[in-house]
This record gives structure tokens, sequence and C-alpha cells, in this order.
């Protein structure tokens, strides 16, 4: 780094998670954003993708292969799954990256090539990458060269259930992960199923019994359980732009109760700036969340004895991709955690 400045380069900057690391970036004190790629947009000005971010001084858009890496110190890679490892693979070894596809998310390439349906393209650098769910792994974060984004949907579950089954407190195979979604989750490509004739004034699933981001959900759960968990977890695409909530339900262990949960919750998130566990009786709504890179987090008794109901919520562009990028960033680089990352939401 030069100075006090960190110089930045965004891989894929044409789309929402682009526009997002912009709009945080740009308001980050040690942020100097030197060079922004973009496929279908190269040549333009991002002001012409995105006319919010105009009169920002931002470089003009280029192709991934006309860029210059050598003045920078950390890239963004914000690509499409299945394009980021031979990319990063190419990149000079001693530059700092943040891959917010799933390229990188999963441990096991065999798993990956199940799930992705095309073999890793770089095994050897999967080896090195840390996984940066960053409450969960902020020492490995803060040591890494390659961190691996979490996904959307798994970083509120495993927020919640990670400190849980830790704990012993819960039954790791009897969980069900409600979840659901704003369009913007499946990225700005233009698709017939996000249509707003598609989409507008209804909900449906998808993917039932097999989302790409169940084996990552598993993966987490069950490094926190020691063995292999299995995990029930269905999406849902909500008629509304940004957010994610998710419903999980779970069995306590050793007749504990719900309150026992929440004990287990505040101690572990007490003095988290990105994670809130509400008071009793209050439940998470994604418009409280919008714009922020924050995870709130509520316990409920279920009706059934033995059980309770957890719910989490997060702005999916934010803490659920671009704002954990940068979060990520921070303990990357020895910043503060929360520098260019202290908004509030946007209510209503």
């Amino acid at each position: 780094m030069t100075g006090n400045a960190i110089r930045i380069g965004i891989l894929g900057a044409s789309g929402y998670t682009g526009a997002e690391l912009l709009r945080l970036l740009l308001r980050h004190p040690a942020a100097e954003i030197r060079l922004l790629t973009a496929e279908r947009q190269a040549g333009k000005d991002m002001a012409e993708v995105f006319p919010q971010l105009a009169g920002q001084g931002l470089p003009r858009l280029i192709k991934i292969e006309e860029a210059d890496f050598s003045a920078l110190d950390m890239v963004f890679c914000a690509l499409p799954h299945g394009t980021t490892q031979e990319v990063i693979a190419a990149l000079p070894g001693d530059l700092k990256v943040v891959d917010l596809s799933a390229d990188f998310r999963l441990a096991d390439t065999a798993t990956y090539a199940r799930w992705y349906g095309r073999e890793h393209q770089a095994p050897e650098l999967q080896k090195e990458a840390v996984y940066g769910l960053t409450e969960l792994a902020r020492e490995a974060v803060g040591k890494a060269r390659l961190v691996a984004n979490p996904g959307c949907y798994p970083t509120p579950c495993q927020l919640a259930l990670v400190p849980l089954i830790e704990a012993g407190a819960i039954e790791p195979d009897q969980i069900v992960i409600d979840a659901k979604s704003g369009v913007t989750g499946a990225g700005r490509g233009l698709k017939e199923a996000s249509l707003y004739a598609e989409v507008g004034e209804g909900i449906h699933a998808y993917a039932l019994a097999g989302h790409r981001h169940a084996p990552e959900i598993e993966q987490g759960l069950s490094a926190a359980a020691g063995r292999p968990v299995t995990v029930n977890f269905t999406p849902h695409l909500m008629p509304m732009n940004r957010g994610i909530l998710e419903t999980i339900y779970v069995k306590l262990a050793h007749g504990g109760e719900a309150g026992g949960l929440r004990e287990i919750l505040a101690r572990r998130y007490a003095e988290e700036p990105f994670v809130t566990l509400l008071p009793e009786g209050a439940a998470p709504a994604t418009r409280h969340v919008r714009g922020t890179n924050l995870c709130q987090l509520a316990v409920f008794p279920d009706r059934r004895p033995g059980h309770a109901v957890l719910v989490g919520v997060e702005d999916n562009l934010v803490k659920g991709a671009s704002g954990q990028a940068v979060q990520n960033m921070n303990l990357m680089t020895e910043q503060p955690e929360t520098a260019g990352l202290d908004q509030l939401a946007l209510f209503p």
C-alpha cells in the first residue's frame, strides 16, 4: 500500500455487487479506486452504467485483458461463478484478493465439481483460500491473501447456527432453513425468471433440494459439529429488490430452552459491530437493514416443546456480498473493521 491508501481494482464492476462495492468504497477513508473492468460495458464511463455514481472521478471500464495489476494492492472479483478461478490464478501472487463468486467457497474441489458442473480450475489456489464469514473467521481472514466471500444465503443462517452447534445446544441433524431473497440475488443479467411480470405480486420456491448454497451452509455447520451435517434448505424469491430473511427451525438438545439459545448468541455477538441480537419478542425485518452491513438475529420458543425458531435478516448486496467483502478487506489491510461500513438503514 502507498502510505495509508489501498489501491483497489474491481473486476466485474458493472453488476449489482460491483456497484455496491463502489458505493461503499467511495466513502472509505483509505480506498483509492484505480481499476474497473467489465466485459459488455468496456469503454464506458461508470456514470453511463450507474448514473448514481456520476461525478466521482472513477476510471473508465476496461476489459480484464487490458488491466495493469502492477499498481494495485487489492482486487475484488465480482465475476460470474465459473469464470473466476482462472482469472485469479493469473493475477500477481502478491496481490490480495476478495472473491465474491462461489468459485473458492467450497474447500473440497470434488464437491465444487459436483454442484457447479465443472472441474475446479485452480485446485492449488483453493488450498490457500480462506472462507471469509468475518465474525467466525476473523483471525484467518486477517492473515489471508485470498478470501472467498460467503454467499448471501449462507451468511445469516451460519451466524445464527454455528455458535449454537459449537455449544451443543441444538441437534445438528434437525435443522430446517426457510429462506427468502430479493431479486438482486440473481444478478443484473437479463433473465426471464427475474422479469417484473414473473416476480411481481407473487412468491415462489426454487432450486428445491438442490440449491448451490446448500453445500456451503453444510460445510460451515459440519465444521462446527465436527462431523457431517445435512440441512433442509429451501430458498424463495420475493418481489423486492434487496434483502434476505431466513426462518430457521431447530430442535433443542439435552432438554434445553429457547432462552438458552439467546444467551449463547448474546455472548458470542456482544461486541460485534455488524451482528445484532434483537430484544426478546422482537422480529427482524429486511427493511430495517436495507443498505447496511448488519445482520439481525432473533430467537423465539416454538409451540412444540423442545424446539425453537431463529430468524435472521440481512441486505443480500451488503452483508450478503459487497459489505462483507469490504469488512474482509479491512482485516486483510489492517484497517478498522468498520471503515466504510457505517451506513444506517434506509427506511422506509
